[in-house]
């Protein structure tokens, strides 16, 4: 980092926990802790405190949701902010010694992540955005929750419970109908959301659950290089190497929902794909292990995928599409 870039020793860094009823806000500059309902008022507290502070950077975590009015508040007012994976934080807290977790400890310990880690701030997001994220949200969960379900029902012999087990199913089965219906006209309405659809479909292999959920959760598609897009979704190796040993390359991080359906994807496109087909025989034939092949093809068809937003091209525009379906042609 350059003298022109690092933060002055002067600079506030801001750290905000978040329960249910309440909001503990940690300050860089202070020892103090200033605790207020997380409520509407609360919130507009916290909003004119950090326009009279001018903070460098406000860090939040991610709760399942609760951050989020706060989290809006602060983006609305153009406060910067960042939304930051609680896991993150622990293993920092760790990392620095730090074991207890009290809520006083985790307000101090985000506002030094703030200054130490420098996290990316977070954009605002559209009505749009949000009520589809929201919809594909529901819709992930009503599955599991159904998956759970069908699950249940295979264990089970007694009448009464199958038949409880079926009702719920059945239900189930119709919200998520629903929450189809109403994310496909959310897309048909909105003429963004519409145009780079209409791309992703065109994809062999891409299909509506798969469209969705990067629009809704992978805003970065298109706007950044493959390598990034791939660490985002949690598909690119990271090196696990010491001195002279070469240990094997894995993945971890990255966005569990958007990789969980990118899998799906993956697994149609080797069989219908041409250019993740023949990727894929490539591998196999070099020895790859299944799932090493499998993972490997999610990275390509993403990293595709990003190619065609960031350069607005259509699937059969791609210039390793053209070339794998020209005679003799092949992936690479």
């Amino acid at each position: 980092m350059t003298p022109s870039t690092s933060p002055a020793v002067s600079e506030l860094f801001v750290g905000i926990d978040i329960a249910k009823d309440k909001l503990d806000l940690g300050r860089t500059s202070s020892d103090s802790l200033l605790t207020l309902d997380n409520t509407v008022d609360g919130i507009a507290r916290i909003i004119r405190q950090m326009r009279a502070d001018r903070p460098a950077l406000i860090v939040v975590e991610a709760t399942g949701g609760l951050e989020r009015p706060l989290l809006d508040a602060l983006l609305e007012a153009d406060l910067p902010v960042a939304l930051v994976n609680p896991g993150h934080v622990r293993h920092f807290a760790r990392g620095l010694g730090i074991l207890a977790k009290t809520d006083k400890i985790d307000a101090r310990i985000l506002a030094l992540f703030a200054r130490l880690a420098a996290p990316r701030l977070a954009k605002k997001t559209s009505a749009q955005q949000s009520e589809l994220h929201a919809l594909v949200t529901c819709r992930r969960q009503l599955t599991d929750v159904r998956t759970e379900q069908t699950n249940r029902r295979s264990r089970t012999s007694s009448k009464q419970a199958l038949k409880a087990i079926d009702a719920v199913l059945k239900t189930i089965a119709r919200q998520i109908e629903e929450l189809d219906r109403q994310i496909r006209k959310l897309i048909d309405s909105d003429d963004d959301f519409n145009s780079i659809d209409k791309l992703l479909q065109g994809v062999p292999g891409v299909g509506a659950v798969l469209s969705a959920t990067l629009l809704a959760e992978l805003n970065e598609l298109g706007r950044t290089d493959r390598r990034c897009i791939s660490a985002l979704v949690g598909v690119a190796p990271f090196n696990h190497d010491s001195g002279k040993m070469k240990g094997r390359r894995s993945i971890h991080g990255g966005r569990t929902s958007v990789r969980n359906v990118l899998y799906m994807a993956t697994i149609a496109a080797i069989r219908f794909n041409p250019v993740i087909k023949a990727f894929a025989d490539r591998l196999k034939k070099a020895g790859k292990l299944n799932k090493v092949v499998i993972v490997a093809c999610m990275r390509k068809l993403i990293g595709l995928l990003n190619a065609m937003l960031r350069d607005n091209l259509e699937w059969n525009q791609l210039t390793v599409v053209r070339n794998a379906l020209s005679p003799g042609g092949g992936a690479k």
